[in-house]
């Protein structure tokens, strides 16, 4: 048996009660300290994706393409009203048209495909489909028009304003700028469709700064 030497303290064996309370507060803080990293790690990924999609430029095209009634018929499609010189268009692309005039988005798409197989070189059914797919938010077949309407009219004033959109709702500002150059060299003088776009372009960037 050891022995103890003179003067030193005599330890005391702690009791059962006292190392189940021991064990049980360790428990709790390691539980405690448990939680708090799981719930940093957890919402860490979700804060700096938060972070990033607000300071991209990018989501200053979502919000502009995806608000409500966020492209409004432009001035240049507003004017869409039945006249008696319809009656000499094909059908379908009066249909196309009336359609457009009452925002009838689907019938349109329905109504000018036809008509384009019919005219395959009428750069106004290309330009006139792209915008009723713009219209329904689906921006490739929109654009993928577009670019048909100025392959068969470089000169093309709307279709030139509705691609240069079309470009700011995917956010490449670079490329709207083209369209609205374009414009500028066609018009000569000021012209519904350029003054459209510039206004388009003006909106993205306040929206940008936000």
């Amino acid at each position: 048996m050891r022995e103890r030497l003179p003067g030193a303290p005599v330890r005391q064996q702690p009791d059962g009660t006292t190392i189940m309370m021991r064990s049980i507060l360790i428990a709790a803080v390691a539980g405690a300290l448990s939680a708090v990293l799981a719930s940093y790690f957890l919402t860490a990924p979700a804060r700096q994706g938060q972070t990033a999609t607000s300071a991209s430029p990018d989501n200053a095209a979502f919000r502009i393409a995806n608000a409500p009634e966020a492209w409004p018929i432009c001035s240049t499609m507003a004017a869409m009203v039945e006249t008696p010189d319809w009656a000499a268009l094909d059908p379908d692309f009066a249909a196309g048209k009336r359609a457009i005039g009452t925002r009838d988005w689907e019938e349109a798409i329905k109504a000018l495909t036809n008509a384009g197989l019919r005219d395959a070189r009428n750069a106004d059914i290309q330009n006139y489909l792209g915008y009723a797919y713009r219209r329904l938010r689906q921006f490739d077949p929109a654009m993928q028009h577009y670019q048909r309407a100025l392959t068969l009219n470089p000169r093309h004033r709307s279709a030139h304003e509705h691609l240069g959109e079309a470009y700011l709702a995917r956010g490449d500002l670079a490329k709207a700028k083209e369209h609205l150059a374009a414009l500028e060299q066609i018009c000569l003088i000021p012209c519904d469709e350029y003054d459209d776009l510039k206004r388009a372009i003006a909106e993205y960037n306040k929206v940008a700064k936000r």
